[in-house]
């Protein structure tokens, strides 16, 4: 079963169960996927589609520091109900010792030597942690790891 079907299976699931919150993140989820699918005039496979999931998580996490900021803990809060409905149809993250070990691999893979080949190795690991780990601190510990 694709990602696409089974959010279209939960999203009847939520309607015949009446759960009002999690069928309005549901269709937020199906009208970002079908928006994408209609700019870029092409059907969505599950890594593009795990790609708009991933893109939503980011935007909440962003608002849900801005509302933070501004005293805005109700809003907060939904951003945060919203957050948790998306990460369900996203795979579960990989661990530090499984992450360093794709980025000794992908260093090896690419032949990386120093910050310049940086770009390679993102690229490198990107493809094999689709969805599994946040890129920023990939990023992170790829730059450290050239660095030093």
């Amino acid at each position: 079963m694709t990602l696409k079907q089974q959010l279209t299976d939960d999203m009847k699931t939520a309607m015949r169960g009446g759960d009002k919150d999690r069928l309005g993140v549901i269709r937020l989820i199906m009208a970002a996927v079908k928006q994408r699918e209609v700019d870029e005039r092409i059907e969505l496979d599950d890594v593009q589609t795990l790609a708009v999931l991933e893109k939503m998580v980011k935007q909440r996490k962003d608002s849900i520091t801005q509302y933070d900021a501004a005293n805005r803990q109700d809003l907060a809060d939904v951003e945060r109900a919203e957050m948790k409905v998306i990460e369900t149809y996203l795979p579960a993250k990989m661990g530090d010792e499984e992450l360093d070990a794709l980025i000794t691999a992908a260093i090896a893979e690419t032949g990386a030597s120093s910050a310049r080949d940086m770009g390679k190795v993102v690229a490198a690991v990107k493809e094999k942690a689709a969805g599994r780990a946040d890129m920023g601190v990939v990023s992170g510990r790829i730059k450290a790891r050239l660095a030093g």
